[in-house]
């Protein structure tokens, strides 16, 4: 694990404390899914691959830089189809920051979205019911 990024946080008489870049990611992306018309994250072919292996991967779609303070990241979402794109964009942000800034401390400094795609409603399959 020599190559994972970690936060330094303050040191204090009992000795520091780390918090890794894939926690604030994984934080990231819990917070963003919780969002009403997020249809999912977009993660690209190894988040594909990983997920059809039968692991979930929740920082799919997140990419984060983070400080010894600060944190910056990037959402990469897919929208659902008929909603309103800067109200879900928006919604986003906020839930990701208040989440990313209460359990980690961390300043949140940006939540920037990309919208890489709309997901549309899988049509129903109507069954013919019939009568006795």
């Amino acid at each position: 694990m020599a190559n994972e990024k970690e936060v330094l946080k303050k040191d204090n008489q009992l000795g520091s404390i780390r918090i890794a870049d894939d926690v604030v990611s994984i934080i990231a992306g819990l917070a963003a899914t919780e969002v009403e018309g997020i249809a999912g994250m977009s993660g690209g072919i190894a988040g594909g691959i990983a997920e059809m292996l039968g692991r979930k991967n929740f920082a799919k779609g997140v990419k984060v830089e983070v400080g010894e303070k600060e944190a910056a990241v990037d959402l990469y979402i897919i929208v659902k189809y008929g909603v309103r794109i800067p109200d879900v964009a928006l919604a986003a942000q906020e839930n990701v920051k208040q989440a990313i800034e209460t359990m980690t401390g961390l300043s949140v400094v940006e939540v920037n979205i990309h919208v890489q795609g709309v997901s549309f409603p899988e049509e129903e399959k109507v069954e013919e019911v019939r009568v006795r």
